[in-house]
C-alpha cells in the first residue's frame, strides 16, 4: 500500500479566477497527495484584474482551525503556504509551522512568498506584510519566489532580465542564507528563447537550471500551479531538479493549451484541467 502523502495548504480561496486553492487542491490531488485546506481569506474573485472583489478575512479562524486539526491527530508530510490576507497572519502561520514540526519533525514546509510580479508588489500587500514575509521564509525548508519577490526578500532593487548565471547563483545562496535549505527561483531567463527556474540545495551547494522554450502568454495563477507541481513531485520522491523540471514543463504545457484554446482573458487563469493527465504522466514516470 502506498504511504499517505498528506499536505496542508494555507492559501486563499477565490471563487472565480483560478489561483491558490482552486489550483492547489486539484493539481496536488492528481499528483497523489491528500490535501487539507486552511483558507486565509475568501474572495469572490482573485485581485489580479478583477475589480472590487468581495473579501472575507479569516485571520481569526486560522489558529483555532489548526489547533482543531492537532486535537484530531492530523499529521502532515508537508505544509505549503501561499497568499496571506493580512500582516497578522504571518506570525500565526509561523506558529502553525511550529505546531506541525512538533507533530512531525520531518515535515517539509514550503513557502511561496506571494507578494508581486513584474517588479511590483501586489496592491493588497502593505510594506509591513511584504517585509514580514522574510520572517516566514526563514522558517521554511523550501521557498519558491519569483524574481520580483526574490529581490524584495533580499532588500535589493528589482532588476529586469535577461539575467546571467552568476547573478542567479548569488541570489539563490543569499536567499538560502535567510533560512531555507532549498530555494527554487522562478522567472529565470538568459535570452528571449527560453524561460524557467533555478533550484538550489544548500547541502550540496549545487544550483541547477531548468529552462523551456518560451510559450507566449501570461495568465494569473501560474505561480500557484508551479509550486503545486513542484511539491507534488517532491512528495512522490522526485529529486529537486526533476520536480523542478516537471513544474517548468507543466506550466508551459498549461499555458500552451490555454493559448491554443483561444482564451484571451487572462484573468480566468490557465485551463490546467485538460492537462492533468500530462502532469500525472510526467511526474509518475519519474517517481521512485
Amino acid at each position: 500500500m502506498t504511504k499517505e502523502k498528506r499536505v496542508a495548504a494555507i492559501h486563499d480561496l477565490s471563487g472565480a479566477g483560478k489561483c491558490a486553492l482552486t489550483i492547489v487542491l486539484p493539481v496536488m490531488s492528481a499528483l497523489g497527495c491528500e490535501v487539507s485546506v486552511l483558507p486565509t481569506a475568501l474572495l469572490s474573485t482573485h485581485t489580479g484584474g478583477f475589480t472590487n472583489p468581495v473579501v472575507r478575512d479569516l485571520t481569526a479562524d486560522l489558529l483555532p482551525m489548526a489547533e482543531h486539526w492537532k486535537k484530531e491527530g492530523a499529521c502532515f508530510e508537508a505544509v505549503y503556504s501561499g497568499f496571506l490576507g493580512s500582516a497578522d497572519q504571518i506570525d500565526i502561520v509561523r506558529e502553525i509551522f511550529a505546531m506541525n514540526r512538533e507533530m512531525n519533525p520531518a515535515v517539509k514546509i514550503l513557502v511561496d512568498p506571494v507578494m508581486g510580479d513584474h517588479g511590483k508588489l501586489y496592491k493588497t500587500y502593505t510594506k509591513e506584510m511584504a517585509d514580514g514575509m522574510a520572517r516566514l521564509c526563514a522558517g521554511a525548508d523550501i521557498i519558491v519566489p519569483n524574481m520580483t519577490e526574490a529581490y524584495h526578500l533580499l532588500g535589493e532593487t528589482y532588476k529586469a532580465g535577461p539575467y546571467d548565471k552568476a547573478e542567479i547563483e548569488r541570489m539563490l545562496r543569499a536567499l538560502s542564507d535567510l533560512g531555507p535549505e532549498t530555494v527554487v527561483l522562478t522567472g529565470v531567463w538568459f535570452d528571449e528563447a527560453k524561460i524557467g527556474a533555478a533550484c538550489y540545495d544548500r547541502q550540496t551547494d549545487r544550483a541547477d537550471f531548468v529552462l523551456h522554450p518560451r510559450v507566449p502568454g501570461a495568465y494569473h495563477g501560474t505561480g500557484d500551479l508551479f509550486a503545486s507541481i513542484l511539491l507534488g513531485g517532491l512528495m512522490q520522491g522526485l529529486s529537486l531538479q526533476d520536480a523542478c523540471g516537471c513544474a517548468v514543463r507543466g506550466v508551459a504545457e498549461c499555458i500552451r493549451h490555454t493559448v491554443e484554446s483561444g482564451r484571451t482573458d487572462t484573468r480566468w487563469g490557465v485551463r490546467f484541467e485538460d492537462c492533468l493527465f500530462f502532469l500525472m504522466k510526467d511526474v509518475f514516470s519519474l517517481a521512485k
